[in-house]
């Protein structure tokens, strides 16, 4: 093969991946950002150590020629995979790209994700899901079954194995709200959604009318159906909670969670305690400040805070 048969080729290389990293193009990557949403490149930016992340996967294609899919070919299949580091770890990360056919999940998307988990349990690193997700690409009918079925599958084979956070940025519909609910961990922003079927398909099912807020809003899931773990103000908000999150988690079940080096002295007498806990035992008091004085630093990350209020569970190090 020539030279020039080569720069040919390489040239062609190159062409995909500008396709492949424009998404669903401008307009649509504009139209996200005036929702107040990120762009998936510009999460990735946010979540990872800064020039840390490798791509794989990205010249992913669906093969479904109907309904019009023929002619909406897109490198990536709406779905960015790969790895990077957090704070200095290695994480492998999934985030779906809603410029994309309404980040839906197709055969070849499901595939994606299922590969970055099993590769993230083969190496022993945590893997993050960014969710934002019309659901089942129903286009590609059954095929796209398939491929839902291959992540809920990885999800159960990973469980115990490796730390899973799924981190909900938008109205995640139908399959992209089962992969989420099989994780460890949810973070929900307060604008995103989660929900079997949406509002019009319940009002034609049961005539009920209901917001999308009331049937799957991050404040129902984080306070009543205990699905989201934590709820975050903004997308910036949930990153660092990722960040903080990991840094309690070990990389997988065969490791110990990180060492925090900490100047609180282990022997450090906690005389607040009396000015806590009341000596009348019919006087509240709030646990979260006996957790905090007896605990490293003062350094508690409360987990599921808005659900079952009547019991505090969390992180927290001590020694």
């Amino acid at each position: 093969m020539s030279n020039n048969n080569h720069e040919d080729l390489l040239k062609q290389v190159r062409e995909f991946r500008e396709k492949s990293i424009i998404g669903g193009g401008q307009e649509k990557i504009d139209a996200q950002r005036k929702k107040g949403k990120l762009w998936v490149r510009e999460r990735l930016e946010k979540l990872l150590d800064p020039d840390s992340f490798t791509e794989i996967q990205w010249m992913v294609t669906h093969r479904s020629r109907y309904f019009g899919l023929d002619k909406t070919i897109y490198y990536g299949d709406g779905v960015v995979t790969g790895f990077g580091k957090i704070d200095g770890r290695n994480v492998y990360v999934y985030a779906q790209d809603f410029t994309v056919l309404g980040g839906s999940i197709g055969e070849a998307h499901g595939l994606k994700i299922a590969k970055t988990i099993e590769q993230a349990v083969q190496n022993g690193f945590p893997v993050i899901g960014l969710y934002d997700s019309g659901g089942a690409r129903i286009q590609e009918g059954v095929a796209s079954l398939n491929g839902c079925g291959r992540i809920f599958h990885a999800n159960v084979k990973a469980s115990g194995v490796i730390p899973q956070i799924a981190v909900i940025l938008g109205p995640c519909a139908g399959a992209a709200s089962y992969s989420p609910a099989l994780m460890d961990f949810v973070i929900m922003v307060k604008s995103s959604y989660m929900f079997i079927t949406g509002p019009e398909v319940v009002k034609a099912a049961t005539g009920v009318d209901v917001s999308f807020e009331e049937l799957g809003g991050a404040d129902k899931h984080g306070s009543l159906s205990g699905v989201a773990h934590f709820v975050a103000s903004d997308e910036d908000a949930a990153f660092m909670l990722v960040r903080r999150l990991l840094s309690f988690l070990p990389n997988n079940n065969s490791e110990e969670p990180p060492y925090i080096p900490s100047d609180d002295p282990v022997d450090r007498r906690n005389d607040d305690l009396y000015e806590v806990v009341p000596t009348d035992p019919t006087k509240p008091f709030d646990v979260r400040d006996v957790i905090r004085s007896i605990v490293d630093d003062g350094d508690f990350l409360e987990v599921h805070e808005l659900y079952a209020p009547s019991a505090v569970v969390g992180f927290a190090r001590l020694g």
